[in-house]
Parts: structure tokens; sequence; C-alpha cells
């Protein structure tokens, strides 16, 4: 097993330690989610899940490919890529997420393999997977060098991964970040550009494409019209519950976003990164 002693950027303390503490965050979670209320196609799908519609853009045809899904929580993402035609193995550090995400799949008629392991220890063969993704996952982990080491084992030559993470840039989002205080780990710290760097060291072809900067008017009307505290629901969950009828309103600003987030000055004011890169 890979032991890091890296300190997280937030506290302070060892790989070891976050990981004990994120497991019991995440179990805790985990027990408390009803699986039949998770809607896996809204993920993809709802007029909100822009990063994901340009991930599958990235990745083409899923049927057939071997995918990992690393830090999968509740398995959405699996079992949406499961749905589609994938052989999906998800892993965790949680093992209630795990079972919920291995479970969820059953509910939506897919097998999904779950391992109970962190980022910076995957417990896969080498060169096994043809795509690794990766959401909501790189800003929880203190040793991200380890994290792309494992993620470039496991992949096949010519192998993709796929990342999801906010950038820590944004006011709005950080001020929402010091409200919700119950529903994230104090450990988990979004990413700077620099990462961008750390993952050249290990994949070729890293490129990265930024989300939500007008749209992120939708949590300030959670907040001061709909009176929605962060810690009441996680925002970034609710999203995914809007339809195009409910958010007539703020299409524009997606649209508005389509553009902003294409100039680099803009790139910084973003919620979300994307990135991605390709093992020789």
């Amino acid at each position: 097993m890979i032991r890091s002693t890296v300190p997280s950027e937030s506290t302070g303390r060892t790989s070891e330690q976050v990981h004990a503490k994120e497991a019991r965050f995440h179990d805790t979670w985990a027990s408390e989610t009803e699986l039949e209320s998770l809607d896996v196609r809204a993920v993809f799908e709802a007029p909100t899940a822009m990063e994901n519609e340009f991930v599958l853009q990235l990745l083409g045809p899923l049927s057939g490919r071997q995918v990992l899904d690393v830090g999968a929580g509740l398995g959405e993402s699996s079992v949406y890529f499961g749905l589609k035609g994938a052989r999906v193995t998800c892993t965790d550090l949680s093992p209630v997420m795990v079972d919920s995400a291995v479970r969820l799949g059953r509910l939506n008629g897919v097998e999904i393999e779950g391992i109970v392991s962190s980022g910076e220890d995957l417990k896969v063969a080498p060169g096994q997977f043809d795509i690794a993704y990766i959401a909501n996952t790189i800003h929880h982990v203190t040793d991200k060098r380890a994290l792309f080491e494992q993620l470039r084992r496991a992949l096949k030559p010519g192998g993709i991964f796929v990342s999801i993470d906010p950038l820590r840039y944004n006011p709005v989002i950080n001020t929402y970040r010091r409200m919700a205080t119950a529903v994230r780990t104090e450990d988990e710290a979004p990413l700077g550009f620099e990462v961008l760097n750390l993952a050249r060291k290990y994949f070729v072809d890293v490129q990265h494409r930024e989300f939500w900067i007008a749209s992120l008017a939708l949590f300030i009307k959670y907040f001061a019209v709909d009176r929605i505290h962060p810690n009441q629901d996680r925002y970034w969950k609710r999203i995914f519950r809007e339809t195009r009828e409910t958010l007539g309103w703020w299409l524009p600003l997606r649209a508005i976003d389509s553009y902003l987030t294409r100039i680099p000055v803009f790139r910084r004011l973003a919620w979300n990164m994307v990135m991605s890169g390709r093992k020789p």
C-alpha cells in the first residue's frame, strides 16, 4: 500500500488522517440517501449538466469500453456509463458509498464492480482501462502527484482521463463554501490552474475547459429567492433536479457562459474545470 505523508492544503493533516475523516463523512452521507430518489440520467442530461455533456463529447461511444470511475460517490456516473454499454469499475474511500453505487447499478439494471480504494492507491490492475473518470475528487486529494501516477498506471496506452473539479477563484463560490460547512469536508481545497502543469508530467494532450460564470446566478437564486441555506441542501446536487421549464430565465446565462469561458481573462471566475489528458 502507498502511504502518503503529504499534508492537506487546508488543515495540514496527512493523507491517512484525511482518508479516515473523508470515509466517515461519506459513509454517513450514503447511509442517509435513498437510492430510489437518484436520477442517474439527470447528472448527464439535465440542462445544468454542462460539464458532463462536454465529457460525453470528449469520450465518444462508450459501448464495450472499460471505464474506471474514481471517487464515484453514490455511483450516478458509474451507472450512467453502464447504461451506455461500458464495463465499469468504481472506487471510493467510503465502503458505504461503494456499496451504494453497486446497488444503484442493480436498481437500474447494470452490474458495477465496486472497490474500496483511495485515489492515491488504486487497487486495480495496471493497463486495464480505456477511460478514467474522476469527478469532484481531485480537490479532496492531498497527494495529487500520487493520484496522477495511479491514473496513468490504471490506463491502457492511449487511454484517457477526464476530471471535473471546482476552481478556487470565484467569490460567489468561495462565499458559498464558507457557508456550506455541514455538507462538505474541511480538508477539501478547490484547484488552481497549476494542477494542469502537474497533469502534464504524466499525460499528453492535456486540455481544460471551464464552466459556470454568469450561470452561477442559480446559486444566488437558491439562497436569496428560494431561501435555501447551503447547509439545507447540496446546491451542486440540487441543480440536477432543474428542468428547462424551471430554468427559462437561466438558459440565456448558460449561453453567455459558452462565450465567457473561452476568454482567458474570465476563466478564473468559473466554478468548475473539466480537465483531460491521454496516456502515451
